[in-house]
C-alpha cells in the first residue's frame, strides 16, 4: 500500500480559518488550570497595617487565590497564638503555617475545613549564652522567649506583645529550658543601634533578624523562614519555580533569597528598607496601597 492510500479522501478533513483556530487555542489556554503555587505571606507590614487592620483587598485576594487551587499560607515571626487569628480574618485555612521565624511549622489536621493544627516541626536552642550577652549590654530591654509547646515567658510588659497566656518570670528563668526563639525589645534604641550592637558583640550559634524598631528576633542557628518553607514546599510537592513570597522586613530577606535562587518569585513591599528590596529584586505597592492584593490579582 502506498503512503497516499493511507490518506483521507480530499475534503474529508475539516479546516478552520486561521483566526478562528487561534481563538480556539486561546480559549483552551484560558480554561487550562494554572499550576499550583505556594504563596507565602509575611503578616506585619505585608498583610496587616500598623493599626492591626487588614491591607486593602487582601482578604478577598487571598481567598480567591486559595479558591483557584493555590496554597496561600503565612510565614511570620509571630507565635502560633498570634498567627491563627490572622488566618481566620483572611478566610484561609492552609495546610501549613510557618511561625516563630521558621522555628515552628504548624500542620492542619482533618479535612480542608478543619481549623485544628498541630506542630509538624520544631527547632530549639539553649538561650543561656545569648541572653547573658544581651542582658549585659541592654539592661533596660524587655525579653520574651517561646518554648517548643508554644508557651511564652517574658520579663516586662510591652504593649506590642500579645501576652495572652504568657507567664511573667525573672530574667534568670528565661534560660530554664531550650526555646524556639528569643525576642528582645529596647524602646530607647533604634534599629541602627541594634545593628551596631549585634555587629559589635557578635551573636554566634544563632540566627537573628532586626525589626523596624529596636526589635531583635533570635532563632536557632541556620533557621529562618526559608528553611521552614523549603520543608513545606517539599511536603506539598510544589516545584521551586512555583513559589511566591512577599514581605517587608529584614526577617524576610532569607526567604526572598531562597525563592529567587530556586527560580521562584519574591516581592518586597514598597515601604520596606533597601536591603529587603534588593533581596527580592521586585518591589510592589506598599501595604497601605494593597500591595499583596495587587500581586495576587495579577497571577
Amino acid at each position: 500500500m502506498t503512503d497516499e492510500a493511507g490518506l483521507p479522501d480530499t475534503g474529508a478533513v475539516e479546516s478552520a480559518p486561521k483566526q478562528e483556530a487561534a481563538d480556539l487555542v486561546a480559549d483552551l489556554a484560558d480554561d487550562a488550570p494554572a499550576e499550583r503555587m505556594l504563596i507565602a505571606l509575611d503578616i506585619d507590614g505585608t498583610v496587616l497595617l500598623e493599626d492591626d487592620s487588614l491591607s486593602p483587598g487582601v482578604a478577598e485576594a487571598t481567598t480567591d487565590a486559595q479558591t483557584a487551587g493555590h496554597e496561600v499560607m503565612l510565614a511570620t515571626g509571630r507565635s502560633w497564638d498570634s498567627t491563627h487569628p490572622i488566618m481566620e480574618r483572611l478566610g484561609i485555612r492552609p495546610e501549613y503555617a510557618v511561625c516563630s521565624n521558621g522555628a515552628m511549622v504548624m500542620k492542619r489536621v482533618g479535612g480542608d475545613e478543619s481549623a485544628v493544627y498541630e506542630r509538624a516541626h520544631v527547632e530549639t536552642f539553649d538561650p543561656t549564652e545569648v541572653l547573658t550577652l544581651l542582658g549585659e549590654h541592654l539592661p533596660g530591654a524587655h525579653f520574651l522567649v517561646e518554648l517548643p509547646d508554644g508557651t511564652r515567658r517574658f520579663t516586662d510588659y510591652l504593649d506590642d506583645w500579645n501576652l495572652k497566656g504568657a507567664n511573667q518570670v525573672s530574667f534568670a528563668h528565661l534560660s530554664d529550658e531550650p526555646v524556639c526563639r528569643v525576642v528582645v525589645v529596647a524602646p530607647e534604641q533604634t534599629d541602627q543601634d541594634f545593628l551596631q550592637l549585634v555587629e559589635r558583640i557578635g551573636l554566634s550559634q544563632v540566627s537573628y533578624a532586626i525589626g523596624w524598631t529596636a526589635w531583635l528576633d533570635i532563632a536557632p542557628q541556620g533557621v529562618d523562614k526559608s528553611t521552614a518553607l523549603e520543608l513545606v514546599r517539599g511536603w506539598l510537592d510544589i516545584a521551586p519555580e512555583n513559589v511566591l513570597v512577599m514581605g517587608d522586613g529584614r526577617n524576610d530577606i532569607e526567604m526572598m533569597r531562597w525563592a529567587v535562587r530556586n527560580g521562584g518569585r519574591a516581592v518586597a513591599m514598597h515601604q520596606g528598607p533597601p536591603e529587603v528590596h534588593a533581596a527580592a529584586g521586585e518591589v510592589g505597592l506598599s501595604v497601605t496601597e494593597g500591595g499583596v492584593a495587587a500581586i495576587l490579582r495579577a497571577l
